[in-house]
C-alpha cells in the first residue's frame, strides 16, 4: 500500500498551494499543498445539515420531565357526579384540565442522538472545509508551543493574525496542553486536535487556523 506522501506526489495536479504564516502573522516564505479532494470539493449542503443536526442533537441531555396525573399528589375522589351538571365529566382533581393537575402529554426523558453513516460525516467535513477555503477563511500556521500556559501568549497570536474580535478554531496535529490551557479562558477561540474536527466547529468559526502538523492527519482521515 502506498504511503500518504506517495499518494500526494502522485496526485500533485490535484493540490493547491497555501502560504504558511508564523505566530507573528508574517509569511514564512514556505507553501504547503492542500488536497483539492478535501479543501475544494463541491459542497454537499444536505450532508452538512445532517452532520450539524447530529452534533447538536448529541449535545442535548434529554433529561426534561413533567409530572403527569398519575405522578402528582392529590385526591382521587370523584369531584362531582357523572351526569346532570351541564359540564364535562371529571374523574379527579389531578386531571390536567384543573389548576394544579398533572400535565397532559408532557415531556419525558429521551435520547435525541441518531446514527449517521461515516461516509456522510466525512463528506460533510470536506464540504465544510471547502466552504471555508472558498471564503478565504482558512489559515495555515507553522507549529508553535508555549513554555507555560499563559492567556496573554495566545492573545498575542490572535492579535498578530487579526483574530481578536473573531471566532477562531485552532486545529493542532497532536495534543498540546500549554496551547490548550492558554486559550481556555478566551470565549471566541477554541483549540482542538485534528481528530476532534467536526462540521459544526468548522462552520461555527469565522476563521479556521490549521497548524502544519494537523494537515497530514486531516487529509489522511478525509481522503478515504
Amino acid at each position: 500500500m502506498r504511503s500518504w506522501t506517495q499518494k500526494r506526489l502522485c496526485n500533485n495536479s490535484e493540490v493547491m498551494k497555501v502560504a504558511v504564516l508564523d505566530i507573528n502573522g508574517k509569511d514564512t516564505g514556505r507553501k504547503v499543498d492542500l488536497s483539492k479532494n478535501v479543501f475544494a470539493i463541491e459542497p454537499n449542503n444536505h450532508a452538512v445539515y445532517l452532520d450539524v443536526k447530529q452534533y447538536l442533537a448529541n449535545q442535548r441531555q434529554g433529561t426534561h420531565k413533567a409530572k403527569e396525573r398519575a405522578e402528582i399528589t392529590g385526591s382521587t375522589r370523584k369531584i362531582k357526579k357523572q351526569k346532570g351538571t351541564g359540564t364535562a365529566r371529571a374523574g379527579s382533581i389531578k386531571s390536567g384540565i384543573f389548576k394544579g393537575g398533572g400535565r397532559m402529554f408532557g415531556p419525558r426523558p429521551r435520547n435525541y442522538s441518531f446514527k449517521l453513516n461515516k461516509n456522510v460525516k466525512r463528506l460533510a467535513r470536506k464540504s465544510a472545509l471547502s466552504i471555508k477555503a472558498g471564503e478565504k477563511a482558512i489559515t495555515v500556521l507553522e507549529d508553535f508551543n508555549f513554555d507555560a500556559p499563559k492567556t496573554k501568549n495566545f492573545t498575542a497570536v490572535l492579535k498578530a493574525l487579526d483574530l481578536e474580535n473573531k471566532k477562531s478554531l485552532f486545529v493542532l496535529g497532536a495534543s498540546n496542553n500549554n496551547v490548550y490551557l492558554s486559550s481556555r479562558n478566551l470565549k471566541g477561540s477554541e483549540v482542538i486536535n485534528s481528530s476532534e474536527l467536526s462540521t459544526y466547529k468548522i462552520l461555527n468559526a469565522s476563521q479556521v487556523v490549521l497548524l502544519e502538523s494537523s494537515l497530514e492527519g486531516i487529509e489522511s482521515n478525509l481522503s478515504k
